[in-house]
């Protein structure tokens, strides 16, 4: 019997289960994620609020939202305080298991499973894949089953490393190698995405690409910044028309 296709890279889930207990360290081999995150829910909070015509206020409120490879849970937190319902799934049940202590101490409801996005049925008004989609097994298998939990009138956001040379000397030789803010290994250059591609796979799934922002790194500041320049690092936001 032939085995089941799945976005599952088993080397992945092995690689970053071994950073699960110190994923909340702002300090620690995530601080590049952590740096990252208000950047990244800045794009969401503003695309998402743009779609469904949400003041700030409050902008997820009745929001029913999936976040794909959540890790422990560094966009499910704020997104359920800003009112979303939130469903987190990651194939890593380390990570999974660090996110429910985790939403538990900040006295948060958040719905975390041990799951891939084909194992998932239900179908949200968000799907985020937030660094993901370059670690995944299948991408096309990734791009169909993201499309498919996504209810009418729904948006999909993913964040991505695009693949040039500039980003393999910035995310691989830079990050890794030289200044080692990541673990040696964390990323394949082969695998990141260009947004050519990414467009291609929302267009073959029903999607139209809405927005592409870029996200660059400032080494003086320490800090993220959303630009034009897609070399490296970037956000996609895509609706069903």
């Amino acid at each position: 019997m032939a085995s089941r296709r799945t976005t599952v890279d088993r080397d992945e889930v092995a690689r970053f289960a071994a950073l699960a207990r110190d994923w909340w360290d702002e300090d620690g081999a995530m601080a590049p994620l952590h740096r990252m995150n208000p950047v990244r829910l800045r794009f969401l909070r503003d695309r998402l609020c743009g779609h469904f015509g949400r003041d700030a206020t409050r902008p997820f409120a009745g929001l029913k939202v999936l976040d794909v490879g959540c890790g422990a849970g560094l966009v499910c937190e704020p997104f359920a305080r800003l009112g979303a319902t939130v469903i987190g799934i990651d194939a890593t049940e380390d990570l999974v298991r660090v996110a429910r202590a985790h939403a538990k101490a900040m006295r948060l409801d958040i719905d975390y499973r041990v799951a891939a996005i084909e194992d998932i049925k239900e179908t949200f008004d968000a799907v985020l894949a937030l660094e993901v989609i370059e670690h995944v097994a299948d991408r096309d298998l990734f791009m169909r089953s993201l499309c498919a939990r996504v209810a009418p009138g729904g948006a999909i956001a993913v964040s991505t490393i695009n693949r040039t040379p500039h980003a393999f000397a910035m995310a691989i030789v830079g990050a890794e190698l030289v200044m080692r803010w990541l673990p040696r290994g964390t990323h394949d250059w082969a695998k990141f995405v260009k947004p050519s591609e990414l467009a291609r796979g929302f267009a073959a799934n029903g999607f139209k690409l809405a927005a592409l922002e870029g996200m660059n790194y400032d080494p003086i500041e320490r800090d993220w910044r959303l630009s034009k320049g897609l070399a490296v690092n970037y956000l996609a936001f895509a609706a069903r028309p």
